[in-house]
């Protein structure tokens, strides 16, 4: 992305006092290889009466119809995720809220838009990466999601990423990090360091719905973005 369009986008998410000077933006392209990767479990095997889908419009109908955890006794419909199924992206959240849960996306609404920008900020859009979320169908009141419901998904979660075989994962927020890499660790652990998931890197951000709370922690977020550009640089070769 050239300069003018990469800081409309900046400015687009509130990041307009702490740009980064040309002279910057050359540290930045300086590989990870300092920070300690963190190698973490593969997701949880499905269980023995699960069977593993090859296809996507399999997989995809499986989840629509899913029984599996109560869940399924409350959603409005179940949201699989969106983008690009060849992305070197991967982009992981939490779960559905109540506008994902309306309309069977993830990230929509105001914390939609704003990862959108974040996505552009880095140079790309977001039809070229996939986007999803730990658990396919909204908790009642937005609560987090339980072990029993996390554990139900992770079949349909991990099928996605062999499906996809992106070059990066990004867990985007506490709770999808804490899930996925199975700790209990803060996020402020979890950040600017390269973790490994089914033997790809895995990168953490704050959730966009944090960081419309937390205006103050905007440049945290662009430095764990250029990170995640750092990391994906490093391994995509």
């Amino acid at each position: 992305m050239n300069t003018p369009n990469r800081l409309h986008y900046l400015q687009t998410m509130g990041i307009d006092v702490w740009l980064p000077r040309a002279a910057a933006v050359e540290t930045v392209e300086t590989p990870p290889s300092f920070v300690e990767t963190q190698t973490q479990p593969a997701l949880p095997p499905p269980s023995q009466s699960f069977t593993p889908s090859t296809d996507w419009q399999t997989l995809e109908a499986e989840v629509a119809a899913c029984t599996r955890c109560g869940l399924c006794e409350t959603r409005t419909q179940t949201v699989f995720g969106t983008g690009s199924r060849q992305a070197d992206w991967l982009f992981i959240g939490e779960g559905p809220g109540q506008h994902e849960d309306e309309q069977g996306k993830p990230f929509v609404g105001k914390a939609g838009t704003l990862l959108t920008e974040m996505i552009r900020a880095i140079g790309l859009d977001r039809e070229e990466v996939f986007i999803t979320n730990v658990i396919k169908c909204r908790p009642p009141g937005n609560r987090d999601p339980h072990t029993d419901e996390t554990a139900s998904c992770h079949p349909y979660l991990q099928q996605q990423i062999q499906l996809i075989q992106p070059k990066i994962i990004v867990a985007l927020g506490r709770i999808a990090a804490q899930k996925l890499l199975q700790t209990d660790m803060p996020i402020s652990k979890l950040r600017g360091k390269v973790h490994t998931l089914d033997n790809l890197p895995l990168v953490v951000v704050y959730h966009p719905a944090y960081l419309l709370r937390s205006l103050l922690e905007k440049r945290k977020a662009w430095e764990d973005l250029q990170f995640a550009v750092q990391t994906f640089k490093a391994n995509k070769g």
